[in-house]
């Protein structure tokens, strides 16, 4: 594990449920996105996969769904509750953001490097699409590609660790229904730098059974579960 990981804050895992797997993750790389913007430096991208080899995140065969694509409501991580990794204040909400309905990993992709060229600070909420953004102290979380309509608190709210926030989706900059998570030292996220972040309390997959895990970082391709 890099140093820089070495004094992370630790959160509750934010989602629930088993076979989340993080497929970017600062465990094995920093900035964990490849880059430092939108205070992302440290951030998760945790999908929902099935327990077949790979990344399978919708029943359907790989090849098929690469092909054709599939509905975002046929992903496993659609419509899952997300929860607050903390006790905090509500400090930005944005909802209503559309979603696309077809996943198609190659327009997916490519949509995803246009975003990137094309980038400029008025385009923020297109990008992060629908998001909760929640404040305790010096430190902030950002819970990024929700579904519309999901949002389920109001800025300036106080919400307790677990309450649930919203639903992933597939709204904004997102290859593939999931969350998106970070922390962050500013609720702006054009100025904000990252945090590093474990989670307290998991369980990862290892030889058919489940291994507790406390104050950790997950590393790619791990299957998890929170419940």
């Amino acid at each position: 594990m890099t140093h820089e990981l070495e004094n992370p804050v630790v959160v509750e895992f934010p989602l629930r449920g088993e076979g989340w797997t993080a497929v970017t993750t600062p465990a094995d790389r920093v900035p964990s996105h490849g880059t430092d913007l939108l205070g992302q430096r440290y951030a998760y991208d945790l999908l929902r996969t099935d327990g077949r080899r790979g990344l399978h995140v919708h029943p359907g065969g790989g090849l098929s769904g690469l092909i054709r694509g599939h509905r975002v409501s046929d992903a496993y991580a659609w419509g899952q509750p997300v929860h607050a990794p903390f006790d905090a204040d509500v400090v930005r909400t944005v909802d209503g953001m559309p979603e696309r309905q077809v996943v198609h990993p190659i327009r997916e992709a490519l949509l995803q490097i246009w975003n990137g060229l094309t980038f400029t600070p008025r385009r923020l909420p297109e990008i992060l699409g629908n998001h909760v953004i929640l404040g305790r102290g010096d430190v902030f979380a950002g819970l990024v590609h929700l579904a519309p309509g999901s949002v389920t608190v109001a800025e300036g709210q106080r919400v307790s660790q677990g309450d649930v926030l919203g639903r992933v989706g597939h709204s904004g900059n997102s290859t593939s229904p999931h969350l998106h998570f970070q922390l962050m030292d500013s609720p702006d996220p054009l100025t904000a730098r990252g945090i590093p972040c474990a989670f307290h309390g998991y369980e990862v997959e290892r030889d058919g059974g489940w291994l507790p895990v406390t104050g950790g970082v997950p590393r790619r391709g791990e299957r998890l579960r929170r419940v």
